[in-house]
């Protein structure tokens, strides 16, 4: 015991007698260290803040839009648009094998909506039953439409959360009536609020059912069939199928509307989906880069420690011949440069992982929750674990070759070194 505090008591007098030589390898390692753990820790924080945001849209949701459909060669027609109907979205709900729930849905963006307080602009929403198992609509008061408010076209309208601010301050209300272009509803229900920061696009819409709409509100225009619909969103059965659940859709619309479902041109949708993949596969290529260059740094390091090692072998040559001399043997020597070099390592590493994440505290303070796009930066397990892989392993090349190198050095020849 007493052997190994004298070693240990050696290790960090000779370190401490070069403070600068010590401070400035010991800062190469943790700079590196940390800038490792704090650009993964925000590509995390990006990945996470894109899943969030999808997430506020619904999970696994397909929307599709009424599209156009192009020309073909040695055809007559040009190119055709057509609007979805809600023939279509009842045809997908019971002929797509691969969809699980299927919403219609009517925006309209130019009704007025005025309460005995207020008025207030925003998107108006023609819903069915099925939207709020598709697209993420909590419910912070009152309740969500029923059967027969479709079935008997009630005039019912849920207020979104801003517009529940706008038209009633300070007021409740549920109960309460508003007009939409002059037509009275009544508040049967106000939604929690959602999306983050100051995107309060989906905060400013209000819902009435959907029935209610095509009856007061429907979408008119030359060549524009009574059921037309803005839009359909469905789920496919899983995450998986969402390919198959397009390839079901575009035959059943296609069907319906005279063309092709191979023509890609006649399509307008969003898969969330695909984009929640398309963002996951290019974090993990940053993490893969930024990891890359987190080794290569790292490695740059024990490179440095090698050297500086090497160095201290050299000046300390007579110490070594001295201490071989009365009886060190060369076990003794070569751990205590071994331990010098690991504790060089381990010690800055510690320091740069404490550093990351002290400032990616700091960061996630300042940041808070609601940033659109981005959650705050976080420490991450797997980063946190290769780095410190990483840093054993450099720690170990930076102590075994100079103890060694200490180790061989004959005492005599060692004594004659000035």
């Amino acid at each position: 015991m007493r052997a190994i505090l004298d070693t240990f008591s050696q290790v960090f007098r000779a370190i401490g007698a070069n403070k600068l030589r010590s401070f400035l390898t010991m800062f190469g390692i943790a700079w590196g260290v940390a800038s490792l753990l704090l650009l993964i820790g925000l590509g995390e924080g990006f990945r996470s803040g894109q899943r969030r945001s999808l997430a506020e849209v619904g999970d696994d949701v397909i929307m599709m839009f009424g599209g156009t459909i192009p020309a073909l060669p040695n055809q007559h027609t040009g190119m055709r648009p057509y609007k979805l109907t809600l023939a279509d979205a009842v045809a997908v709900q019971s002929g797509a094998s691969h969809v699980r729930n299927v919403t219609a849905l009517i925006n309209r963006g130019d009704l007025k909506q005025v309460s005995e307080f207020s008025s207030s602009g925003g998107a108006v929403m023609g819903t069915q039953l099925s939207f709020p198992m598709i697209r993420h609509l909590p419910i912070a008061q009152g309740r969500f439409f029923d059967q027969d408010d479709l079935a008997q076209r009630r005039q019912v309208v849920i207020l979104g959360q801003k517009n529940n601010a706008l038209l009633f301050p300070g007021h409740p209300a549920i109960g309460a009536f508003i007009t939409l272009n002059g037509y009275r509803f009544q508040v049967i229900g106000v939604a929690a609020k959602i999306g983050r920061g100051n995107n309060d696009g989906d905060n400013q819409k209000v819902y009435v059912p959907l029935t209610t709409m095509m009856e007061l509100f429907p979408i008119t225009g030359e060549n524009v069939p009574e059921d037309a619909i803005t839009s359909i969103q469905y789920q496919p059965i899983t995450e998986k199928e969402n390919e198959d659940a397009k390839a079901d859709v575009h035959r059943i619309v296609a069907a319906n509307h005279g063309f092709s479902p191979d023509l890609k041109d006649a399509w307008e949708e969003w898969d969330t989906i695909k984009s929640n993949q398309t963002v996951g596969m290019i974090f993990t290529a940053m993490d893969f880069f930024l990891g890359g260059v987190g080794i290569v740094t790292l490695a740059l390091g024990a490179v440095g420690i090698v050297n500086i090692m090497l160095v201290t072998v050299q000046e300390r040559t007579r110490e070594i011949g001295l201490r071989k001399a009365i009886g060190a043997t060369n076990r003794s020597i070569m751990t205590q440069f071994f331990l010098e070099g690991m504790i060089l390592t381990g010690l800055s590493g510690f320091i740069g992982i404490a550093a990351a994440a002290a400032l990616m505290a700091v960061l996630g303070s300042l940041l808070g929750n609601n940033q659109m796009g981005m959650d705050p930066p976080r420490l991450v397990p797997w980063s946190a674990a290769m780095a410190i892989s990483i840093l054993t392993l450099c720690g170990i090349v930076a102590g075994v070759y100079p103890a060694s190198v200490a180790a061989r050095l004959e005492p005599v020849e060692a004594l004659r070194k000035e």
